[in-house]
């Protein structure tokens, strides 16, 4: 059975820093022959949670607003044995985007007999300056309380840049990131022999 790592990019800029950095981390997973699709929420308008709390009536994996890219990525995630979450660096916290859909997602899988349990997860993101730690915390705190297994890496997560491209010039960030592909694949490989 091959195994599958979704990552949902949370960057208003297609194709940006966030996104070379997310194809770092898949390098070392294609590598061991683990299948990997990255989602762009680019270009997509993701709003907040409503609190009508339907998720928990329905119990059908959905959030009940569906005029959005959320229930696809929620599909996509189920689907996946490891998540990766990433998003740049904004007024020191993940984009809006992603916090909606982090909102969302909590929510409608702990509704629906928490569906994320014990998946593996990482967060990934793309710095110019500071304030990376507390968006790494953020999205690690998505994946603590939906009882998922998150993976580290030799340093934090985060590579450097502004501008597109700027992330290829931090070689500590990019190490980071094939350690972390590495680290992933090593532990969905002894995840999956166990069962």
């Amino acid at each position: 059975m091959v195994m599958k790592v979704v990552a949902i990019n949370g960057s208003a800029r297609k194709n940006g820093n966030t996104s070379i950095l997310i194809e770092k981390v898949f390098e070392p997973l294609r590598e061991a022959g683990i299948e990997c699709q990255q989602v762009q929420l680019a270009g997509h308008t993701v709003r907040g949670c409503r609190a009508c709390f339907k998720c928990s009536s329905k119990k059908n994996n959905h959030c009940s607003f569906e005029e959005d890219i959320v229930n696809e990525c929620i599909d996509k995630m189920i689907a996946a044995d490891a998540i990766i979450l990433g998003s740049p660096v904004y007024v020191t916290d993940v984009s809006s985007e992603m916090k909606a859909l982090i909102d969302r997602t909590c929510l409608v899988s702990r509704a629906n007999g928490s569906f994320l349990r014990r998946k593996v997860g990482a967060a990934v993101m793309a710095v110019r300056r500071g304030g990376a730690i507390h968006a790494f915390d953020t999205m690690n705190h998505f994946f603590t309380i939906s009882e998922m297994i998150v993976v580290g890496s030799s340093y934090w997560n985060f590579a450097f840049g502004r501008e597109v491209g700027d992330v290829n010039q931090d070689e500590e960030g990019l190490q980071t990131m094939k350690v972390l592909g590495e680290n992933m694949a090593w532990l969905l490989k002894k995840v999956n022999r166990s069962g």
